[in-house]
């Protein structure tokens, strides 16, 4: 398995691309519109096509290269059940699992930043099992910190919160050697004390993240909605044209 990640420091997102060389299957997981140039010139030069583009939840920060990506190689859209888009798509179920050659992604339901958000769970079965190597966290677990309730709740970010608690006991549930590639790091609107690591472990955040050393809902709620920073900028915009595609 070959993993490449791609960093957009205006937004501070991440966005990675990772697959199967063996039987040439490549997807990009949370695109960035900025960057689909790059991917498809990275997929190029090791010579396997991108087959799928997964993205962990309908993104309020930035617009998504998801339709310009799927436009640009054919591949197939995969998004969490319920995320309300107005697109072609396959809406993936939590525990629902893409294989692409010895790569094997399951998504693992993980509301809580957005109502339809998934994380990625990724075992190469090159290794010689399917133990999960690493997750793609989105928006959920971030590196230091975790993500803010508040942007998709509609009202309801005490609620959201609570999801989010609920989900990161799931993620937990993880080895602690799984590597966690998160969505983004440090400078970016989605949390407050990211790392500017972009990059981490299930064992380092369950050592080191203070948000995950609550185990009451609402504490846990209480400190997550305490200083958040302002939304995105044109947040409704973003979100409007990301569910049209």
């Amino acid at each position: 398995m070959i993993l490449r990640p791609f960093l957009y420091d205006e937004t501070a997102c991440a966005s990675y691309l990772f697959g199967c060389l063996s039987h040439s299957k490549l997807a990009v997981v949370d695109p960035h519109e900025a960057l689909v140039g790059r991917y498809v010139e990275a997929a190029e030069q090791v010579g396997a096509p991108i087959v799928a583009v997964f993205e962990t939840h309908v993104q309020a920060d930035h617009v998504s290269g998801l339709p310009a990506l799927v436009e640009a190689t054919g591949a197939t859209a995969y998004l969490p059940s319920g995320a309300g888009v107005a697109f072609p798509r396959e809406q993936l179920q939590d525990g629902a699992a893409v294989e692409l050659g010895n790569t094997v992604v399951r998504a693992l339901a993980v509301p809580g930043h957005a109502p339809a958000h998934h994380a990625y769970v990724v075992a190469d079965r090159k290794r010689g099992t399917d133990e999960p190597w690493l997750v793609f966290t989105g928006d959920s677990l971030l590196v230091g910190d975790v993500g803010r309730p508040d942007l998709h709740a509609n009202g309801d970010a005490v609620g959201m919160a609570h999801s989010l608690h609920a989900s990161l006991r799931r993620l937990l549930e993880l080895p602690d050697f799984v590597s966690v590639y998160p969505s983004h790091y440090a400078g970016s609107v989605c949390g407050r004390k990211l790392s500017g690591n972009p990059i981490s472990t299930i064992g380092f955040e369950r050592r080191h993240n203070a948000m995950l050393l609550y185990d009451d809902p609402e504490t846990f709620a209480s400190a997550l909605l305490a200083g958040v920073p302002p939304a995105p900028e044109r947040q409704a915009a973003i979100v409007a044209a990301n569910r049209r595609g």
